[in-house]
């Protein structure tokens, strides 16, 4: 129950769209307003991350229900999306890598 707690705090003391990372890489907690009479949420944002485990994008993936996962889950399962992806690498131009750095590259002073 311990992570329930964490979660209610998190909800009560956040600021509206605060972001808060997880343990899993790439994995976000976000806290949504409330709108139209509804209350104040929590979502997960799903968004890649650096070498550093900050998000590379500036907004992810956000899913705010087990249903909305369940949905997600099923797209990205589908043989087809995987193909079409492949299909459009093939098309789009090569992007140039970013620049990560580790710890091995950085400067001492």
């Amino acid at each position: 129950m311990y992570v329930d707690e964490k979660l209610a705090q998190f909800l009560k003391d956040s600021k509206d769209w605060e972001k808060r990372a997880t343990s899993i890489p790439g994995l976000f907690l976000l806290k949504l307003p409330g709108l139209k009479g509804s209350p104040p949420s929590i979502a997960i944002e799903i968004n890649p991350v650096d070498a550093s485990g900050s998000p590379t994008k500036k907004r992810g993936v956000v899913v705010r229900s087990a249903a909305e996962l369940k949905w997600i889950k099923d797209i990205l399962s589908n043989p087809k999306a995987a193909e079409l992806v492949e299909r459009i690498d093939k098309i789009n131009p090569q992007k140039k890598e970013r620049f990560s750095t580790t710890s091995t590259d950085v400067f001492e002073v």
